[in-house]
């Protein structure tokens, strides 16, 4: 089976889908309008279709007309690759490029701000939406949450297929840590954009690490708040006691994992929230904000603790709380994995989504 992803090459959730299909024997072509920042696509069943020469090449294509222009580069696309399907990840950018070239089965997949805040812009933004669902064979979402959001706007069935994990690669193991042993170890894994609430993190240990000479803090990723993080955490003075490392590659994220004791995810709102189910899976309890599809990861206080949006006292009363008592964050840790294993597990989120390919063929 040949299937033509519309997925964004910087994503690692494309590398993880991509991978996944080209591993069981599936051809995988590559339609991107970003570029990845690593050849991570290097497999005898990955075709790179089509991917931007550089950054600026595809800053130039972000926008609604520039993504009109790829239509017929699509098409061309289509025309060499032959695919017996062709599946956009992301319902707005890749769904409009995949539902203008006409091209059936044709897939979508909500992953978040496309259908949790794009059709909320205006009528024109929700007609777009609308349009693109109406072209696809098969709708498919990352959460129940989102499938609510995907039904505000079309009436139409909806196939939950989260992101799962690889529980094989994220578990509990032994790792070369950047920390000594003697270190709690607060982390969070998200973009530094405002969305990510990095700053409340950094007030709410802020507000412990004087309590705790050992308490430290892990922040992976990268983006526009970069510079103000640093110069906040200096500000606050919690310089020393805290590691920005950037950008991390994707198979190196459960080492990274290993190294922490609390994941805290303060998102404004969530579609699903992967990296707290791969902080679970490596037995790590976690703190989520009571919001969107992290309601949904973390349902109870036996797999995980949830606070209000914003609320850094609430916030640094719930890290604490796992800080003091190592009993409770580790019984919490071993039961978030028990709860991966019985609903996230990556080997049968991708099965899942090879019988609906199937399904789509017959």
């Amino acid at each position: 089976m040949k299937i033509l992803l519309l997925s964004d090459t910087f994503s690692e959730h494309t590398e993880k889908w991509a991978l996944g299909l080209a591993e069981k024997g599936f051809k995988v072509g590559l339609f991107s309008f970003n570029k990845a920042d690593y050849p991570w696509y290097n497999h005898p069943n990955i075709t790179l279709c089509y991917e931007p020469q550089n950054a600026i090449d595809a800053n130039r294509g972000a926008t609604k007309v520039g993504y009109l222009k790829l239509v017929g580069v699509l098409k061309k696309a289509i025309k060499v690759f032959k695919p017996d399907i062709l599946h956009a990840h992301y319902a707005t950018s890749y769904g409009l490029v995949g539902a203008l070239t006409g091209f059936h089965p044709y897939v979508i997949s909500s992953w978040g701000t496309d259908v949790m805040r794009f059709p909320q812009k205006n009528f024109i933004a929700k007609s777009i939406l609308k349009f693109n669902f109406r072209k696809a064979d098969l709708l498919c979402a990352t959460s129940n949450t989102i499938k609510k959001y995907i039904h505000a706007v079309i009436n139409k069935p909806v196939t939950v297929i989260p992101f799962g994990v690889d529980v094989n690669v994220f578990k509990a193991k032994e790792v070369h840590s950047l920390f000594g042993p003697e270190c709690t170890v607060i982390g969070s894994i998200k973009p530094l954009e405002p969305l990510y609430n990095n700053d409340v993190l950094l007030k709410s240990f802020a507000l412990l690490a004087p309590k705790y000479e050992n308490l430290r803090l892990l922040i992976i990723g990268n983006g526009t708040m970069e510079d103000s993080l640093k110069q906040l955490s200096e500000e606050l003075g919690i310089k020393e006691k805290v590691i920005f490392t950037g950008r991390i590659p994707f198979e190196k994220i459960s080492d990274y994992f290993n190294m922490i004791h609390i994941l805290a995810n303060l998102s404004e709102y969530e579609s699903f929230g992967v990296s707290v189910i791969e902080a679970m899976a490596c037995e790590k309890a976690v703190l989520v904000t009571n919001v969107g599809g992290l309601k949904e990861v973390v349902p109870d206080d036996s797999v995980g603790l949830k606070v209000s949006v914003g609320n850094i006292e609430e916030t640094a009363a719930k890290l604490e709380e796992l800080v003091i008592n190592k009993d409770l964050c580790k019984t919490i840790g071993r039961n978030a994995r028990q709860h991966v294993l019985k609903n996230y597990t990556w080997e049968n989120n991708l099965e899942q989504m090879i019988s609906e390919y199937k399904k789509l063929l017959k």
